[in-house]
C-alpha cells in the first residue's frame, strides 16, 4: 500500500526525493521540482513551472503556470508569481563560460506580488507587500509596498497590503486604503505601515 502524503503532486509532475514539501501543498501538470527545495504549507504550484536545486519557498505560495525559479531565490509567505514570470541567477551569463560558481541570491519578502511575464534580474531583494506590474523588469532592491512598472522597472505608485492603491495627503506623508482601511507613512521612497496587520 502505497503511503498518502499530505500533499498533492500530479501524476505528470517530477519532485525529487528529498524535496520537502509542506501539507497541504498542490503541484500541477509536467512541474519539475528538483533537489533540495523546501517548499511550505498551502502554497499552490502551477503547470510547467521548474523550481532549481535549494530554493526556498514559505507558506501560502501561489506560483502560476511557466515559471522559471533558479537557485539562489528564497521566497517567503504568500507571495504570488504570475504566469511566466522568471527568475536569473546569473549577471553576465555565457554559454562558454560557465559560473556556476557566481550564482547570485534574489530575496522576495512576504506578501509581494509578481506579474505575468516579469523578469527579476537576480541580486536584489523585493520588499513586503511590493507590487510589480506585468512584464515589469526588476534589476535592483524594491522597496515595501512599491508598485513598480516598465523596463527598467520604476516606482509608479504605492500598494496596500490587501493589493489596492494607497492614496497619499498632499504632502505625501500619510496615506490609506479606500477599501481596507490599513494606513501606511511615507518618508521618500519608504513606506511602512502605521498598525501593523494581525498575525
Amino acid at each position: 500500500m502505497t503511503e498518502k502524503k499530505p500533499y498533492f503532486v500530479h501524476e505528470s509532475a517530477y519532485v525529487h526525493d528529498d524535496a520537502d514539501i509542506g501539507d497541504g501543498t498542490s503541484i500541477w501538470h509536467f512541474t519539475h521540482i528538483r533537489e533540495r527545495v523546501t517548499i511550505g504549507e498551502n502554497c499552490n504550484i502551477g503547470q510547467n513551472v521548474y523550481i532549481a536545486p535549494g530554493v526556498v519557498i514559505g507558506n501560502g505560495v501561489k506560483i502560476q503556470n511557466n515559471v522559471s525559479i533558479y537557485e539562489g531565490v528564497t521566497i517567503e509567505d504568500y507571495v504570488f508569481v504570475g504566469p511566466s514570470a522568471v527568475f536569473t541567477n546569473i549577471k553576465i551569463p555565457r554559454s562558454a563560460f560557465p559560473r556556476r560558481d557566481q550564482y547570485v541570491s534574489t530575496l522576495v519578502k512576504r506578501g509581494a506580488t509578481i506579474g505575468a511575464n516579469a523578469t527579476v534580474v537576480c541580486g536584489g531583494t523585493l520588499g513586503e507587500g511590493c507590487f510589480i506590474a506585468a512584464g515589469a523588469v526588476v534589476t535592483g532592491d524594491i522597496p515595501p509596498y512599491a508598485l513598480m512598472m516598465g523596463t527598467h522597472a520604476t516606482i509608479a505608485g504605492w500598494r496596500c497590503e490587501c493589493g489596492e492603491k494607497i492614496v497619499f495627503d498632499e504632502a505625501e506623508k500619510f496615506g490609506d486604503c479606500a477599501v481596507c482601511g490599513r494606513r501606511y507613512q511615507r518618508e521618500s521612497d519608504r513606506v511602512t505601515p502605521i498598525v501593523k496587520r494581525e498575525e
